[in-house]
């Protein structure tokens, strides 16, 4: 599935990104230059507080918006909603799990930059996705985490609604 077109990521997640390049463009970058502007205006900027703050700031979103856009550019989008080969764990996959505790855990499987463990949403290229990907329903699959090896039985695999 990684391609030279780059990682994957739903068009959700691509969103936010844009959203937060656009905050940061159109909104934190143009508040800060004329806070910076301001206070270069107001004399000696070596000890003013406003300015250099103001200047430390600028660097930070000029660096995270350079991020952003090469994030963005590397991007490959993908649509689970339009995943064909819906038996089998693949980008976008919703996937209900049992180890061998009896203990279940849902998962969905979405690109890097949007991850977030605490709501089930577990970046392509993390141990347990890189363990499922092409696993079916009924199949075993044993994950290496910190704490040791830990194996998962495949319940259910879903995908959003074209």
């Amino acid at each position: 599935m990684m391609t030279p077109s780059g990682p994957p990521i739903t068009p959700a997640g691509m969103a936010r990104l844009r959203a937060r390049y656009d905050h940061l463009l159109g909104k934190e970058r143009p508040e800060i230059v004329e806070i910076v502007s301001w206070a270069a205006g107001n004399g000696d900027r070596s000890e003013n507080g406003d300015y250099l703050y103001g200047r430390k700031r600028m660097r930070e979103i000029d660096r995270e918006l350079a991020y952003l856009a090469r994030r963005m550019k590397a991007l490959r989008v993908i649509d689970p909603a339009r995943q064909e080969e819906r038996s089998k764990v693949l980008f976008g996959a919703m996937v209900i799990l049992v180890d061998e505790d009896d203990q279940h855990m849902t998962i969905t499987i979405v690109g890097d930059d949007e991850q977030d463990a605490a709501a089930g949403r577990i970046g392509w290229s993390a141990p347990i996705a890189r363990a499922l990907r092409g696993a079916s329903v009924g199949d075993l699959r044993t994950v290496r985490l910190p704490a040791g090896e830990k194996e998962w039985e495949v319940l259910k695999i879903n995908y959003p609604d074209p």
